[in-house]
């Protein structure tokens, strides 16, 4: 199979180290202006893929990123905010790296190239049926994250991928597929630019709407966050304040009784029919 990787494709910019600073600023910002549009552009094979993780969930599922580098490093840290944004178990959202958690902060040499790693590290997450798997990889060859979607779909897992090349051998391998084509990026070959931007755009969107269509937010507000710190905690007051007529000590007392801004109000509401 062939396809164009535009990832690698040379930056349409020459002589950078010529430009000034405000000229390298508003390059950057100029090509990072194109990268919502691309996102736009694959709305609707986010949503097929947000449908399956909705409908996993419901069963108990969970959701598993996987990735190598910048891509696995993104998402892990879209599995690291869901808790205590939505007030989701830890073990719900996964993110997984190629080389382990010592590759988060150092590359680990060659662990992407392993094409039998990702299974077994999925394995001893007791992955299960209603699980569902995402692929992150800006190229889209990436042999660790290929070879985890293969086992994947070996053993009856709904997989989806999130790459920045059209035709990829990561989109072929998905069950559902997101390709954000950015084209090539200020720095060549530098994927952590555009197509990082792309992929974190992406795993918000996914994250974020899975928790919106499994109750986790009411109205507009994080009613299950954690409250985590003392700037959580007064925002949690003050949400409290704006559901039912309480002053913000009587708020406090609440959120401090019951330890969410959901619990709170519903208690509130219930000692007051």
């Amino acid at each position: 199979m062939t396809f164009t990787k535009t990832t690698e494709q040379s930056s349409k910019y020459e002589h950078l180290e010529k430009m000034s600073v405000t000229e390298l600023l508003t390059n950057i910002n100029n090509e990072d202006k194109t990268v919502p549009l691309a996102v736009e552009k694959a709305l609707p094979q986010i949503e097929s893929l947000v449908a399956q993780i909705v409908a996993k969930m419901k069963l108990g599922g969970r959701l598993f990123y996987i990735g190598a580098g910048t891509s696995g490093r993104l998402g892990i840290v879209d599995a690291s905010e869901c808790p205590p944004t939505f007030g989701v178990p830890f073990d719900l959202v996964n993110g997984i790296i190629a080389g382990g958690d010592k590759a988060i902060r150092r590359a680990v040499e060659n662990a992407e190239d392993n094409a039998t790693q990702a299974w077994i590290d999925l394995q001893e997450q007791n992955i299960n049926a209603n699980d569902v798997v995402i692929g992150i990889a800006a190229s889209g060859t990436t042999p660790y994250v290929i070879g985890g979607l293969q086992a994947c779909n070996e053993n009856n897992f709904i997989t989806g991928s999130i790459s920045c090349n059209a035709g990829s051998p990561l989109s072929q391998t998905a069950q559902f597929p997101i390709e954000v084509i950015v084209g090539p990026e200020f720095v060549t070959g530098s994927s952590r630019m555009k197509a990082g931007t792309a992929q974190k755009l992406v795993l918000n969107m996914i994250s974020t709407a899975t928790m919106i269509q499994l109750g986790k937010v009411k109205g507009n507000k994080m009613v299950d966050m954690q409250l985590s710190n003392a700037k959580l905690v007064d925002r949690g007051v003050k949400m409290i304040m704006s559901e039912i007529p309480v002053s913000y000590e009587e708020g406090s007392q609440l959120l401090s009784q019951f330890g969410s801004v959901r619990k709170a109000v519903e208690y509130y509401n219930t000692q007051n029919q």
